[in-house]
């Protein structure tokens, strides 16, 4: 049962990619504590957490090791920033040379407030002020997540624009270097500010931002659907559903996780 499960959580093209990124085990003293589990059924039980929204507690023994552990584990590669160099490299695996140039799409995830109370939380101004987290992202022009963010529910959204681009890792191009900057952007009325289109103009990006008070939202329908079926991949990471850590690097591990399964989807299909 065990085999079978940490396959098909962690299958092995996945696995070939997770040594590249993961750092060595730290040196334990000769004879000193039990013996230490093996990376892939600790990143198997991860990606369970993740996906199934149970806490620690509620590993299944399935897995051959307890949720301490499988904790422990995350927090140790959460330090290591293994979630987020983990999705860059299956990123840019999925994506081979000779790929239509990249278009860029902004929108945001609203979180329901969880139960305990982090940084990086404030009042939701659409939930009666309870407490919560934003998840925010850019995807390219086929929905593949390309930068993620969080912030308490309270910052307004064109703050995190500037960030997230600026996060863009290196894309493969048709030609030439590899490109951190999307070819154009779209984005609804929540970033019409004069100041980001001229940062953005300076980057020498092409951008699409409805004017408020002049242009409705339903015109970036076309386009605002693929970031709207991310924000659907991305509910089916069902720890996000409500934010249970209070540090909130850790709420930010469990979305590049999802970021991950999204775009290793893509590249098994």
């Amino acid at each position: 049962m065990t085999a079978a499960l940490v396959e098909r959580l962690a299958p092995e093209d996945l696995w070939e990619l997770f040594p590249r990124v993961v750092p060595p085990a730290p040196e334990r003293p000769q004879g000193g504590g039990h013996r230490r589990r093996g990376d892939r059924e600790v990143l198997a039980a991860i990606i369970f957490v993740a996906t199934s929204g149970c806490t620690w507690n509620q590993l299944p023994p399935g897995f051959g090791l307890s949720g301490v552990t499988a904790f422990r584990r995350f927090t140790e590669w959460t330090e290591a920033r293994v979630w987020a160099k983990l999705h860059r490299r299956v990123l840019d695996e999925t994506r081979i040379p000779g790929r239509p140039g990249l278009v860029a799409l902004r929108d945001r995830l609203r979180q329901r407030p969880g139960p305990q109370r982090g940084q990086l939380t404030g009042p939701n101004p659409t939930g009666r002020g309870k407490k919560g987290s934003k998840i925010h992202l850019i995807v390219d022009r086929s929905g593949l997540p390309l930068s993620i963010g969080i912030s308490a529910a309270n910052l307004h959204d064109s703050q995190a624009l500037i960030p997230l681009v600026r996060g863009i890792p290196p894309i493969r191009s048709r030609r030439g270097p590899r490109r951190r900057r999307p070819g154009k952007l779209h984005a609804d009325k929540g970033y019409d500010y004069r100041h980001l289109r001229r940062w953005l103009t300076s980057r020498g990006i092409r951008h699409r931002i409805a004017r408020k008070g002049i242009e409705s939202s339903q015109r970036l329908g076309r386009h605002r659907w693929v970031v709207e079926r991310t924000v659907s991949w991305l509910s089916g990471c069902r720890r996000l559903h409500r934010r249970y850590e209070r540090k909130p690097e850790h709420f930010l591990a469990f979305t590049a996780i999802a970021a991950t399964l999204i775009c290793h989807r893509r590249l098994t299909n």
